[in-house]
Parts: C-alpha cells; structure tokens; sequence
C-alpha cells in the first residue's frame, strides 16, 4: 500500500494539506464543533470522495432525518449516490410506547443497547470503508454519565477498529466542553470554530488538536462553507516555499521615478507606498503594474478600497489601460470585500495567483482594507509578514499602499508595516507659492542604494511627472517647507490634474 492509500482523503484539499494527506486508514476520528459550524457538510464530503474511489460509506444518523440529510447535501450540489448508506436510527416504537417510559423496565441501559445493536446490525449489512456516526450527543444523553459514555465509546472504537473501517465522529458540543473524554480514545481530533465579529459575515476557523502518529499544520485554518461544501484554507507557512529566480531590478517604465529608487525594484522584494488620501499611491502601485505587464510578465491586482469601474476609469487618461490587460489575459484584477473575507482565503487567493497563474508583480490596495478583515492587530503583523515572506521567496515584486490620517504636518499611520517592507516610498503633501503639491522621497530600500532627496511630483494626462530634487527647500516633509535658495519655478503646473 503506498503512501496516499494509507490516507483516506476527506475531499476537501486544504483540510487533507493541514491533516498531512487526510485520516489514517482504519482509525476512528472525531470533528467536534457547535451546531452550524459545518460538520455534517465535511462528513458528507469525507464519504463522497470515498464512493469516488469505489469505497462504500455508511452516514448514521441520530440527529437529523434522512431527508434533512439529503436536503442539506442538494443545497450544496452533492448527491448522495448508490455507494452512500444512509441509516437514520430511531428507537424501536416499543420504546416510544408511553406505558413503557414510565415504568422500571424502560431504562437508559435498554435504550442504549438497542442503539448500539442497531448500528452494529447496520454495519454488519454494509460492510462500509468509511462511516459517519452523527452525532455523539444522543449516545451521551442515552449514556446518562462519564462512565457509561466512555464505556460505550470504547465499544465503538474496538468494534470499528476490528472492522479496518476509517470512522468520523461528529459532536456539536451541546453538553459540558470540558468533557474530554472522546479525546483520549480517538486516533484524532479536530474542532471546528465560528466567530462572530462586530460588522461583516461570521468567520470560521478550525485547528487539528491531536492527531496520533501523523505531523499536522498546527494553529488555527480558516474555512469558509460556499455552495459546494466547505473550501479549507491552510495558514500560510513561508518557510515552505522556495524557488531560485533573477533578483534583477525592474524598473517602472518611468526614468524619474527609477532614479530615485537606484534604477528601480528588485524581484522578489516588496515596496510599501505610504502617504494620506489622495497624494497618489494607486497610481504609483500601477504604474509598477503596467511595467511588468509592459514587459510581458503577469500581474495581479488586489483592491479593497476602490469600485473597479471608477479605478478603470480614473486610470485611463493617467495611460495605464486596466481594462485591457484584463481582457487580454496578462492581469488579473479583482474587488475584495474586507467584511466578508477571512486573512487566510485572503492569502489563499494571492497563492492562487502566483502558484497557478504565474503572477510576478503583486499589488495590494490597501493595507488599510487588509487590516479591516482582521480582528487584531497583531495577528495582521504575523499574516502580512508570511504573505510578505512568501512572495518574496517566490521571485514576487509585491506593491502595497497604506493610507495615513491627516494631510499635511504629524501624519498618523494605523498599523506600522514598514520595517516589513524592503522599500519604503513616502508621499507627502506640501505648501509652496500659494498652492498644494505634492512630494516623494525612498526612506528605506534593503535591496540597493537610492537616492536620498526629495522630489516634487505631478499627476497628468501622460502619468507621473517627477522634477528635480527640492534642494533649497527645507521642512518638505513637514508640509510647510522654507525656502532656502534663489527663486525658481518648480515644476510646470500647467499639466497638473487633481488625482
């Protein structure tokens, strides 16, 4: 037997990526969660990749009618075929019998034999590969102690162990949660968790809490339950992924803007465009973008802040066509709602990008959008520092815009990414002869020297227009500059447009 037979998939690809290539064969599993958190949907799908193979699955239920089962299956587009048993388990009608609930004969001892021969009997008719038993907490209320239930649980496990048959027990947690008592007989655990933020769709998440002889990707996943079943998305870990490409630098397609940067951007570095509302830093990010797609390479675009309409259209007369890299195949752009994403099919979608499509330059509009589909801060730091990681060590060039509070003066930044980034460009607004402008300055580059002055930009009809470096002004930065040289013009204004 292989390696992959020793497995048996559960049809979800993430959850069998975390689990190290699915359950062990012939072990019995449990998958707890509260009610809602999509555990008869992951069961469904751990026996319809079974019934794919040819295996024969046995679904058992206590909890819910087998046309339930099968009305839940529809929704999401899967059928319950010929090689999936559905054995709904009710108690005999002897024990429904009024007289019999009132009197000494009826007892739980007699209710909980007849459950487990019912199944047992079931088994031996089905001969199943695979078997769901949903859920434990109708055998813990037949059980009616620890004692009895850990004993009943002991049962089914050696019963099933002797079967050679993969088991999954479902539990909705609906009794005491620091009863740990299926924990310590089962082969695996893996809990199952839904969050309910302040604004925005629920999140959840699940965590392999023991797994007996098998490596797993520990901490916390997200998943998300879309029609078609749950899709799994396994946290990140940059230091599994690696490839050997050119860190040559690419520049920007503008002669200014790579002069400034030490001749431009290497591959597989990031750069973090920072400044308030309005000084510019889609366009500078795009400008990046157009570049690599210039250069035949393919780009990807992540936007949280902005409608796609109004980016295509504010970005046309700016020279950098959006629509049509699009439709040409060599971008791919897409309009992401914070309050419906969760960081981890975030991640999952940028990989998607950059393992399948082969994207090369990556921008990510903004940080800010990013932050609002986090619940903590830190947790942002620690996801954007493996997201950083791994496009970097995938030969990435990768672009992100962080929006501070404030226009001019003391500018307030709401998470600090900087010393993330191996390049750092600063945009800022300043007052001089009576007008707004605008300036730009690289305060960070790891990856090769820049130049360290500032330079007055313009936003026109053919793009970005940098001047000169602003030598003979001083407080640039701070907004309100002094004039410190002989009087000249700054750049032609006559062109300048508002952004």
């Amino acid at each position: 037997m292989t390696e992959g037979e020793k497995k048996a998939g559960t049809g979800i690809g993430g959850l069998d990526e975390i689990l190290g290539g699915g359950l062990s064969r012939g072990h019995v599993f449990l998958l707890e969660g509260s009610p809602g958190t999509g555990k008869t949907t992951i069961a469904l799908q751990f026996l319809l990749e079974g019934a794919a193979k040819g295996e024969t699955g046995l679904y058992i239920t206590l909890s819910e009618t087998e046309q339930e089962l099968r009305q839940g299956a529809a929704s999401h587009g899967l059928a319950i075929d010929e090689n999936i048993n559905v054995f709904e388990l009710v108690p005999p009608e002897s024990l429904l019998d009024d007289a019999h609930q009132q009197s000494l004969l009826y007892s739980s001892d007699l209710e909980l034999g007849e459950t487990t021969k019912m199944i047992f009997d079931m088994f031996e008719r089905v001969r199943p590969d695979r078997v769901v038993l949903d859920s434990l907490s109708e055998i813990r209320l037949l059980a009616q102690g620890s004692l009895r239930y850990r004993r009943q649980i002991l049962a089914l496990k050696h019963y099933f162990a002797r079967q050679g048959s993969t088991v999954l027990l479902l539990d909705d947690l609906t009794a005491d949660v620091l009863d740990k008592t299926v924990h310590s007989v089962v082969h695996g655990v893996v809990r199952l968790e839904e969050l309910a933020p302040d604004y925005g769709a629920e999140r959840r998440r699940l965590r392999v809490i023991k797994y007996r002889g098998q490596a797993f990707r520990g901490g916390y996943h997200d998943f998300a339950i879309r029609t078609g079943g749950v899709a799994v998305y396994p946290r990140l870990r940059a230091v599994e992924h690696h490839s050997e490409f050119d860190r040559r630098a690419v520049g920007s397609g503008n002669a200014e803007l790579d002069a400034l940067l030490g001749g431009g951007i290497e591959k597989g570095s990031s750069t973090l465009i920072i400044g308030p509302a309005g000084t510019g830093k889609s366009l500078f990010g795009l400008t990046f973008v157009g570049a690599a797609v210039a250069r035949g390479e393919k780009a990807a675009v992540f936007v949280f802040d902005e409608e796609l309409g109004l980016l295509f259209n504010r970005m046309k007369p700016l020279g950098i066509d959006l629509e049509e890299m699009r439709d040409d195949g060599s971008l791919h752009i897409e309009q992401l709602d914070a309050a419906e994403l969760s960081p981890g099919e975030f991640a999952h979608r940028v990989r998607q990008r950059v393992d399948f499509a082969q994207a090369k330059t990556v921008f990510i509009d903004s940080v800010n959008g990013y932050q609002a589909a986090m619940p903590e801060e830190n947790s942002l730091i620690l996801h954007m520092h493996e997201l950083l990681q791994y496009l970097n060590r995938q030969g990435v060039s990768t672009f992100l815009t962080v929006a501070q509070h404030g226009l001019v003066g003391d500018m307030k930044t709401p998470v600090d990414v900087t010393y993330l980034a191996d390049s750092v460009l600063l945009l800022r607004y300043f007052e001089a002869h009576g007008k707004v402008r605008r300036a730009v300055s690289v305060i960070k580059k790891r990856t090769g020297m820049h130049e360290g002055t500032i330079r007055e930009y313009t936003i026109s009809e053919g793009g970005l227009r940098l001047g000169a470096p602003l030598s003979e002004f001083q407080g640039v930065l701070r907004g309100v500059p002094t004039f410190m040289g002989a009087a000249r013009p700054l750049l032609d204004e006559r062109s300048e447009t508002n952004s």
